[in-house]
């Protein structure tokens, strides 16, 4: 997935209309930036991604959020150790929040087929919310190229645990699902353009449990 989908680093633009499809979702439609970066060296690789809605009045920045993942290589091994932190700051209508802060460590494997490469891993995550929820958390990430790679099919899916109540008032656990697949046109070496569809469910616990599907337009610059 990396290979084909973040070579290096590389800046999109997507616009999100997800309020123009579903009534029950707060305006307005928004723009995010996402600011992707890879490198692997002689030790293995690290993954790290930033994303920016610009959501608030006047089109302001209302959420920062960020990932960044190390897998280390051990000799020939396939399967090779993974860790990762998650975490980020918000603004909603003046009042400043905290995305809880997300540790992971467990293990990762690569693998190809046909015109097609594939990540996944499975860690143990602790949420630091109000009362500590530990969890386990399935990723796998794609990337497959075509058309002498011109077009570009990548994303990934998270599937994870984490407690029904942050602040542990209520007990039990919930299973949230969120996937981002995305289809690029490769104008030229560094410019794209494209669509990304964010599928969730649990994911948005203020819009309920039914399963959303939210559609962008993009564009993006390869460094």
């Amino acid at each position: 997935m990396i290979s084909v989908c973040v070579p290096a680093q590389n800046l999109q633009l997507h616009y999100d209309f997800r309020h123009a499809l579903y009534d029950d979702v707060p305006p307005p439609n928004f723009f995010t930036a996402t600011f992707e970066m890879f490198k692997p060296d002689q030790w293995g690789s690290t993954f790290m991604f930033v994303d920016l809605n610009f959501d608030q009045s006047r089109g302001n920045i209302g959420l920062a959020y960020m990932e960044i993942a190390r897998d280390f290589k051990i000799k020939n091994f396939q399967i090779m150790p993974h860790i990762e932190y998650n975490g980020g700051v918000g603004n909603n209508n003046n009042s400043g929040f905290s995305v809880a802060n997300a540790y992971l460590a467990g293990a990762s494997y690569s693998f190809v087929i046909p015109n097609a490469q594939f990540n996944t891993y499975i860690t143990y995550k602790y949420n630091a919310f109000q009362k500590v929820s530990n969890d386990v958390q399935w990723t796998v990430s794609w990337g497959a190229g075509f058309w002498k790679n011109r077009i570009a099919f990548c994303g990934f899916m998270d599937i994870w645990t984490e407690n029904k109540d942050y602040t542990g008032v209520e007990s039990g656990k919930k299973v949230i699902l969120l996937t981002e697949p995305q289809i690029w046109y490769n104008v030229t070496q560094n410019l794209s353009f494209g669509s990304e569809i964010e599928i969730s469910n649990n994911f948005y616990p203020q819009y309920g449990t039914k399963i959303y599907a939210f559609p962008t337009l993009a564009g993006k610059w390869t460094f």
